[in-house]
């Protein structure tokens, strides 16, 4: 994560939103010895990417994860859609939510979804943004 006193560069809008996610690890260059799929929820949103909060990943897929060797498959239940968002993408950062718990946010960027799944996302996104702001 970016430190304190650098700016984060956004190309695209995210909104604050709890949407289920399920996942998979998956590697073309490595063993991956979990094969089950996971649950998380979305915190935020973006064209470019989300934050999930899930359990830690295993510990031995944290440097996988974090080098790129690792990318997770997951599938965004978006209350807009029929089926699921799928979309490959890769680990830009992991934290713990809170000490000691098993919980962690983790940092994903989209690194391939179909150009109509995007535009759902950023339709979403969008709507949300402009119902929030008039409610408010």
């Amino acid at each position: 994560m970016p430190a304190q006193h650098e700016t984060e560069k956004r190309d695209f809008v995210k909104v604050t939103v709890g949407i289920p996610v399920r996942y998979k690890f998956l590697s073309k260059s490595i063993q991956v010895n979990d094969a089950d799929t996971h649950e998380g929820m979305t915190s935020n949103l973006s064209g470019m990417g989300l934050v999930m909060v899930t359990k830690l990943p295993p510990v031995d897929l944290l440097a996988p994860l974090l080098t790129h060797e690792v990318l997770i498959g997951v599938n965004v239940f978006l209350p807009s859609t029929e089926s699921p968002i799928k979309a490959l993408t890769s680990v830009s950062w992991v934290e713990c939510v809170e000490e000691g718990a098993e919980k962690c946010a983790i940092g994903l960027k989209f690194v391939d979804v179909k150009k109509e799944d995007q535009d759902k996302i950023l339709r979403y996104v969008i709507k949300s943004q402009i119902t929030r702001k008039v409610q408010r």
